[in-house]
C-alpha cells in the first residue's frame, strides 16, 4: 500500500512526508511514487497546510529508481510528471546519507534542500543504460551538471552547497529538524504572499528580466489589493502578529 512505502503527518500547517522503504534504499517503486503523487495534491488541496517537508524513515534519502521493478514491470507510472509538475505550495527536502538518480531529482524538485555533511548526491542514469528525465539536467547547476550527469560519479554535500544546489548544511541526523525549522518559518508568512513569490522564483528559468516583469504585474496587483496586504500593515501598526486568512 502506497501509506506504507510513505508515511504523512500533518503537523499543524506542515505536512511531514517521509519515504519508508529502507530495505530498498527507498528506491521509487510504484507504491512510493503513488504515495508521493497523493500527498502532493493533499498539500495543495488543504488551505490548512502551508509547507510540505520531504524526509526519510532511514538514514538515506532515496536511491532512485527501484531498477528491479523497473525490469519487471517497465516505467514507473505518473513518477516523471511529478517531479515535473511540483506543488504550488513550497516543499523542504531533509537528505541524509545519499540521493542517487531520481533520488536526487526528488530532492530537487522541492524548493528548499537541507542536507547533512557527508552526504552523496550522485546522477547514476548513464550507469544503467537510462536517462535522467525527472529535471535533474535542468535543476543541477550548471557548474556541476555536465561532470555528475556524464560519469555518473558521487559529489558530497559540501560540493553540492558551495555550487548552489544545498541551502543548509547540518550535521549528521538533523536534516528533518533544520528542514523543520524552515518550514514553521515560512508557514508564519503571508499564504499568499508565499504562493505568489515561489510562482515567480520558480518561473525564472528559461524567461528574460523584461518577461519577468511582465509576469510579475498582475500578480503583483493581486498581492497588493488583498486581505492580508491590508492585515500585515495593520498588524505591524498595531504591534500584534497578523491573522492571515489566505486571501
Amino acid at each position: 500500500m502506497s501509506e506504507d512505502a510513505l508515511l504523512v503527518e500533518a503537523r499543524g500547517p506542515l505536512l511531514i512526508m517521509s519515504l519508508n522503504r529502507p530495505d530498498a534504499r527507498n528506491a521509487l517503486n510504484q507504491a512510493l511514487t503513488t504515495g508521493l503523487i497523493e500527498a502532493l495534491h493533499r498539500l495543495a488541496d488543504d488551505d490548512a497546510l502551508r509547507v510540505g517537508v520531504l524526509g526519510s524513515t532511514s538514514s538515506g534519502f532515496c536511491a532512485g529508481m527501484d531498477l528491479k521493478a523497473f525490469a519487471e514491470s517497465g516505467p514507473i507510472l505518473g513518477l516523471r510528471e511529478m517531479l515535473r509538475a511540483r506543488t504550488p505550495k513550497p516543499v523542504i527536502a531533509a537528505v541524509e546519507g545519499f540521493a542517487f538518480g531520481g533520488g536526487l531529482e526528488l530532492a530537487l524538485m522541492c524548493d528548499l534542500v537541507v542536507a547533512a555533511r557527508g552526504t552523496k548526491f550522485a546522477m547514476t542514469e548513464a550507469k544503467f543504460g537510462l536517462l535522467a528525465t525527472g529535471g535533474g539536467l535542468f535543476r543541477i547547476p550548471e557548474t556541476l551538471v555536465t561532470e555528475m550527469a556524464l560519469t555518473g560519479l558521487p559529489i558530497t554535500a559540501e560540493r553540492a552547497a558551495e555550487n548552489g544546489m544545498v541551502n543548509r548544511l547540518v550535521e549528521p541526523g538533523e536534516a528533518l529538524a533544520v528542514a523543520t525549522e524552515l518550514a514553521c518559518a515560512i508557514a508564519a508568512n503571508a499564504p499568499l504572499s508565499v504562493a505568489r513569490t515561489t510562482e515567480l522564483i520558480r518561473a525564472r528559468a528559461g524567461r528574460t528580466e523584461h518577461q519577468l516583469w511582465e509576469l510579475m504585474a498582475p500578480i503583483r496587483d493581486e498581492v497588493f489589493a488583498s486581505a492580508d496586504a491590508m492585515e500585515g500593515a495593520v498588524a505591524f501598526a498595531e504591534k500584534r502578529p497578523p491573522n492571515w486568512t489566505g486571501s
